[in-house]
């Protein structure tokens, strides 16, 4: 066949012909070469519109904003270096300048997004003197292949890891498309952002002048990025709902201002502190108060912290915990009129679903001496949660739920409710609960404020073939958070949703991962837990006095270093009708049964551990059963553990059920329906407001390896692949022999022939000892 440039010529060789003979008739030859021509075009027209719409099936997705390229050049020295990246489906191009603003201009870098890239969040880190939000790309196959890029906010650089987590998807459906993609996809070059770009050195300009730019400050424009997608699933917020039952019970006692101050009445007389809590609504993204929160700035902090206004960042560590020196001088807070400093770190990370957690805890820090002529005092450990709330489809309001939490002392808390009068006013924690309605003023009288943090969201028109059809979802619909049922969720925050009116219906795009299962296998019509598993088959009777692990089961609530298996009652999960109205039910039973745990103590991180031979699946009980899952969470630490649990199956699984096509699945479909939720039934407050009782896509949280063999699939959690991750589980270590948590975990339904989801399984660990894990030899 012609090609079209081939046709084209030709057209109009013969239209010069038909001119120059003066005839309105062609030749014989002529007609047969103008036939010849029309039916060729109008295949290729069908070409071109067949491959569109294979693209607008697929949903092909655009962002590109502005970044900071961090690296290392040849000579060894740090650069930071403002780019703007482009990702179109999976491929990546980073240019000086804006491509749209200067046409023709050429990438510096470019190359393509594969299915094992990996993305970690660094936090905040000090570059060039400004704080940036930082990155790290690898490949888990290969870690040579590595960078970082760094966003202003941290709102960006959840927006871009999005973005890239939707070109893996891209990336894998090629894969799946056939062996002719395949082939295509692997002669492509993988991004690399660390690699030295080929080009012509000048070193006759002088050594010293190259080192003088390469150390140089780069210009750090606080200019957001203009992160586009043209699915508009990301923006979809859903009413925050617990999925994990707390003991919790919220007590509105005053408002101050618009902020209401709560008290937990179910605790208050157990003779320990007394939580209450400060919730206000603020007109402004989760991202723009986080920024506020976090900024030190003394001539920001003095237009709306009454109390901590003077502060200082003495460390920093692993972009996500500091420790910070203040002072105050509450002469109207205390009889004594005396000077107070205080030391206290702040922990933060963000939640799959945009939440932000803040934890605040007195410190001590030997660069900071106590102050002459100041008392040193311990500052009340306290919470910030910052979270996006509904606005009515089409509006342009933005809205966020920020919630104070802290500790006071019991008696002192009593005493002022009791007595009923204004001293309570003049107390430390009520200028801190007080910090709320601050933020809510100086916000509300700051319009600049909410598009110096914003994250900018720009319709593409660089592809005309990507429609609101797109088969492409955000993995992490934000409904991610909050999986178990939250007693205090009802009068914290009905109030506020109600108010937005928000009774449109929400449009839900198809996800990716669907498409990808799809490829190889058929869709199932109505799900069920009991259609998971293969009906024809008789059950057999799994004795469980066959399955011993090192971890013991536990008799009763009274025992310690000991697990059980709960029902599935205290954890919410997705309706049948979830893609309708949003609702959640409550979970059933289980579908696989605890078999055993195994709590490993290993020199280095210990992967398939299926494969031991001291694992239930290498015994001759484990070999006997028809499938076994196996979750290694493997956890860091001086030195490493892991808690391996074991679910077993009576029954083979149904090849055609979700189970069936997460085992047999791609790694990127797993990653994508891997969830677990948690839930701190007994433990200290600040490690349950750490934990939280939401739901996690693991797969998507941290890096998971599968090993499909036999009768078993494992889950390898690499939980120390996410700074965020190792922050809170060194948090979760401190408190572990004295904490009861509860974990279930399921396969995410995203398809209404999915829905209702059920549990896969579930474990509950009774405060586990450090020291009764066991020595494995890898």
């Amino acid at each position: 066949m012609e090609t079209t440039t081939e046709v084209t010529v030709r057209k109009a060789a013969v239209g010069e012909r038909s001119e120059r003979d003066g005839s309105n008739t062609s030749s014989g030859s002529d007609n047969n070469v103008n036939k010849v021509t029309v039916v060729e075009e109008k295949k290729e027209k069908k070409e071109r519109l067949n491959e569109k719409e294979r693209e607008s099936e697929r949903g092909i997705l655009e962002y590109f904003g502005w970044v900071y390229h961090l690296g290392t050049n040849s000579i060894g020295h740090e650069y930071c270096h403002l780019r703007f990246l482009f990702i179109r489906g999976k491929y990546v191009e980073m240019y000086r300048r804006d491509p749209h603003e200067n046409p023709g201009i050429k990438p510096i870098r470019k190359g393509v997004v594969g299915p094992t890239l990996m993305v970690e969040e660094l936090g905040r880190r000090k570059v060039n003197h400004g704080d940036l939000y930082v990155m790290r790309f690898y490949n888990r196959l290969d870690e040579s292949k590595k960078g970082e890029i760094a966003c202003a906010t941290a709102g960006e650089a959840r927006k871009w890891k999005e973005a890239f987590d939707h070109a893996k998807q891209q990336a894998e459906y090629e894969l799946l498309r056939g062996a002719s993609a395949r082939d295509r996809l692997n002669m492509e070059a993988e991004i690399n952002l660390e690699g030295h770009r080929p080009r012509m050195r000048r070193y006759a300009h002088g050594l010293k002048k190259l080192i003088r730019i390469g150390q140089g400050p780069e210009m750090l424009l606080r200019q957001s990025s203009t992160l586009d997608a043209t699915a508009k699933s990301d923006r979809f917020y859903e009413g925050e709902i617990g999925d994990a039952i707390e003991a919790h019970e919220w007590k509105c006692v005053r408002t101050v201002n618009g902020v209401r101050i709560f008290e937990d009445v179910s605790n208050s007389k157990n003779g320990k502190g007394v939580l209450v809590k400060a919730v206000g609504v603020i007109d402004a993204t989760a991202d723009t108060v986080f920024e506020v929160i976090l900024n030190v700035d003394r001539h920001q902090r003095y237009e709306w912290d009454t109390l901590t206004s003077d502060l200082e960042v003495l460390d920093s560590y692993d972009g996500h915990y500091d420790v910070v020196y203040g002072t105050y001088d509450p002469k109207y807070l205390t009889r004594w009129q005396s000077k107070r400093d205080f030391l206290f770190s702040r922990q933060w990370f963000n939640g799959q679903d945009g939440t932000y957690t803040i934890l605040q805890f007195p410190a001590v820090n030997k660069k900071r001496p106590r102050k002459s002529g100041y008392r040193r005092t311990k500052i009340n450990t306290s919470t910030w949660e910052i979270r996006n709330i509904n606005t009515p489809m089409g509006s342009n309001t933005v809205r966020c739920i920020v919630t104070q939490t802290l500790e006071i002392h019991h008696a002192g808390w009593f005493r002022w409710k009791a007595n009923l009068c204004s001293k309570f006013e003049k107390t430390i924690p009520y200028a801190l609960l007080s910090q709320v309605a601050g933020l809510k003023e100086y916000v509300g009288a700051n319009p600049a404020l909410k598009s110096k943090y914003a994250t900018t969201i720009v319709q593409s028109k660089v592809s005309d073939d990507s429609t609101s059809g797109s088969e492409y979802e955000d993995a992490e619909v934000k409904d991610q958070f909050y999986d178990a049922i939250s007693a205090d969720s009802s009068s914290e925050e009905s109030d506020d949703e109600d108010q937005l009116g928000n009774k449109e219906k929400k449009v839900k795009l198809k996800n990716v991962s669907w498409a990808i299962a799809s490829l190889k296998l058929k869709r199932t019509s109505g799900l069920d837990a009991n259609k998971e598993l293969d009906s024809s088959q008789d059950p057999i009777n799994i004795d469980l006095s066959e399955f011993d692990g090192s971890l013991p089961k536990g008799k009763d609530e009274k025992d310690s270093s000991c697990w059980t298996s709960p029902r599935g009652m205290g954890f919410m999960i997705r309706g049948k009708t979830y893609l309708k109205d949003n609702s959640k039910v409550m979970g059933g039973d289980p579908l696989l049964k605890l078999l055993a745990v195994d709590w490993y103590k290993v020199d280095s991180t210990l992967d398939r551990v299926s494969l031991h031979p001291k694992s239930l699946v290498q015994s001759e009980a484990g070999k006997k059963l028809p499938f076994i899952l196996v979750i290694n969470l493997q956890i860091p630490a001086r030195p490493n553990y892991s808690m391996v649990l074991y679910y077993g199956a009576d029954r083979p699984v149904n090849k055609s059920s979700l189970l069936g096509k997460f085992i047999d699945g791609t790694d990127v479909f797993r990653d994508s329906r891997f969830k677990l939720i948690p839930s701190i039934v007994e433990g200290y407050w600040m490690v349950k407001r750490a934990v939280g009782t939401k739901a996690c896509l693991l797969g998507k949280a941290v890096t998971c390896k599968y090993l499909r063999q036999d009768n078993f699939l494992e889950i390898d959690v690499d939980i120390g692949s996410s700074s965020v991750a190792r922050s809170v589980i060194g948090l979760v270590l401190g408190y572990v022999t004295s904490i009861v948590v509860d974990l279930a975990i399921l396969i995410e339904a995203k398809e209404e022939a999915e829905l209702p989801e059920y549990i896969l399984g579930t474990v509950r660990l009774n405060r586990v000892r450090l020291d009764s894990a066991v020595h494995l030899e890898v």
